[in-house]
This record gives structure tokens, sequence and C-alpha cells, in this order.
């Protein structure tokens, strides 16, 4: 009985009562659709990485059907909601999304489950060392290369040629960034999912 207690009063990672700014924008965004969610919570995450979002947020504020006051309180409630999160790093997923329904903000989940456009995404890749043992360059008579074959998501295949000391810098660049794509799903908040 004790431990059901100890479940049910657990703090929220915004702790014990959620900051004015939040309790504000939950208000407003009960009604706001999905879309125009996504396009301010995509501005607060770009302000969050340190880029310039000034142009962005007067975009928004032409294009919303929000008085400049309700999209601050929108944008200023995100920003200390993402903020806050991001500086704990104990702060494990399923407690971030039980939180943040527990805001009565479940379109969030859904908007961002949303797919996005992208770009195509590499589909398959395919290799092989060639060495040509007779070109009309004779520096490159007995010297090998890679010929790689990409398959796109589009569609779209493409064939290329690399130098054996392309391909060990490719290597060496997929490897660094597996390397750091490991070391962000250490953090609880920011895991990779398929």
């Amino acid at each position: 009985m004790a431990m059901a207690v100890a479940v049910e009063q657990r703090i929220s990672f915004l702790g014990l009562k959620p900051p004015r700014e939040v309790e504000v924008m939950v208000g407003l965004v009960r009604d706001m659709d999905a879309s125009s969610f996504c396009s301010i919570l995509d501005v607060v995450a770009a302000s969050l990485e340190g880029r310039d979002c000034s142009r962005d947020l007067q975009a928004l504020a032409s294009s919303l059907p929000l008085s400049r006051e309700h999209l601050s309180h929108v944008i200023s409630g995100i920003y200390t909601i993402l903020q806050t999160a991001l500086r704990l790093s104990s702060l494990k997923q399923e407690m971030f999304k039980d939180d943040l329904q527990h805001l009565r903000r479940e379109a969030l989940d859904a908007a961002s489950l949303q797919p996005q456009r992208s770009l195509p995404q590499l589909e398959s890749c395919r290799w092989r060392v060639d060495v040509a043992i007779s070109t009309s360059v004779l520096a490159r008579a007995l010297r090998p290369s890679v010929l790689m074959q990409v398959s796109l998501t589009d569609g779209s295949t493409h064939q290329f040629e690399v130098p054996v000391s392309k391909f060990q810098e490719l290597r060496y660049n997929v490897a660094q960034l597996l390397k750091e794509m490991s070391d962000l799903e250490k953090r609880s908040i920011l895991r990779i999912q398929d």
C-alpha cells in the first residue's frame, strides 16, 4: 500500500507545481491544431540548439491565428519544458512522456510521431574493389579503387568510383558518427528509436 502511495506522489520533472508559463501554455494549446503546435515546437527546438530564430518567429506570428501575447506564452511554456528536460540527465523517457500527458497535451506525442518531410534515405549500398590493369592514364594503372552503388528510398540508384583513401575517410567518418550516436543514446531523454 505504501508503495502505491509513493508511485502516485511522484514529482514531475518540472517540480512540485509546474511553472506559471507552462500552466498558461497548457490552457492556450488545448484547442490548437497539431501542425501549428509542431511549427512552434520546431522553432523552440532550433532556438535551444543556438540558431537565430527571429525570422521564424516573425513568420509564426503572421501565420498563426494567435495574438502575439498568446504566442509568446506558448513559446515560453514549450521552451521551459524542453530546457528543463534537457538539463536533467537522469530524466527517463517514459517519465518525460507521463509528465507531458499529465499536462494534458497528448497531441504532443501524436505530432512528434508524424512523419516529417525529409530527403531520400540510403536503402542499400554495394561496393567492390576494382584494380585497373590498363588505362589511358599511366598513373592510374594498377591502383585500386572502390566502385560503389547506392540505392535510395526514392528508387534512384547512383554509381560512383572512390579512391581507396577517400573510402577510408568515409569509413572513419561513419565510425565516428556511430560513436556519437551511441553517446547520445546514453542520455536518457535523447534515445534513438526505430
